[in-house]
């Protein structure tokens, strides 16, 4: 459903972040990236949503290539992007819940006509996510600054797999959220891969990782330096890695 190949990425100082990253994700399948923040992940994330110019390499979606595409035009290929940032990246705040649930499907019918907004249909395509969703909201047409944090990821997370997409970049997806909210994001997470969905993990939690992943890819200096199963390592063996600490060093440690 996804492949990279040898993939480079600049961050916005214009040095290299991700250096050379292949990897695949297939449908059914959620493959989890294990990292400290600050490796690369964030540059990944952006290039394969369209958000961010790879300097070389390429991207191909469902057999597609994608490499350097407009954000609209991922889209349409069937990504979904669960940023790691639901206020700047996620979210129009001073929109109301209704106007950010269509957002990036808002051109085309049956929301808009033309030049005009289908506001009704809008209005109850957001009731029904509201409720699927379990969005704790006075009113739909209430602005998104008006929520809480874990009401505003259910906002995010509902409007982009709400859609049926064929893969989700899903980037921290449960920064900041209480025990409840956490648990309906990885349930609906699950769902999508049992539905067969591609699901790319990005993570800065360990546990989140090896909970919902059915691979495990570290990454340390914008480098996959290891691909596991989550039944055949150990917290401890990640740690190391995402450390930056290969396995001839860990033998040696032993």
């Amino acid at each position: 459903m996804l492949q990279i190949d040898d993939l480079v990425v600049k961050d916005n100082r214009g040095i290299e972040a991700v250096k050379g990253i292949s990897l695949q994700v297939c449908n059914g399948e959620i493959l989890g990236i294990a990292g400290v923040e600050g490796n690369g992940q964030t540059e990944l994330v952006e290039a394969l949503a369209g958000l961010r110019k790879p300097s070389s390499g390429h991207i191909m979606v469902r057999q597609i290539d994608a490499t350097g595409m407009s954000p609209r035009r991922v889209r349409d290929l069937g990504v979904a992007h669960i940023p790691e940032d639901r206020q700047a990246r996620g979210l129009i705040l001073g929109f109301t819940v209704a106007e950010n649930l269509v957002l990036g499907r808002h051109h085309k019918a049956p929301f808009a006509d033309g030049s005009m907004i289908a506001e009704d249909t809008i209005v109850d395509l957001a009731k029904s996510l509201v409720s699927e969703y379990d969005i704790k909201v006075s009113e739909v047409r209430a602005t998104a600054d008006t929520l809480s944090g874990g009401n505003q990821q259910k906002l995010v997370v509902a409007r982009e797999l709400a859609p049926n997409p064929d893969i989700v970049l899903a980037a921290q997806p449960t920064r900041g959220l209480d025990v409840g909210a956490t648990e309906f994001v990885h349930n609906t997470l699950i769902r999508m891969r049992e539905a067969g969905a591609a699901v790319l993990l990005v993570s800065a939690e360990l546990d989140e990782i090896r909970n919902l992943s059915d691979r495990i890819a570290v990454i340390y200096d914008g480098r996959i330096v290891a691909i596991k199963m989550p039944e055949e390592t150990t917290p401890e063996e990640l740690g190391l890695l995402m450390a930056g600490h290969g396995p001839d060093e860990m033998e040696v440690g032993a």
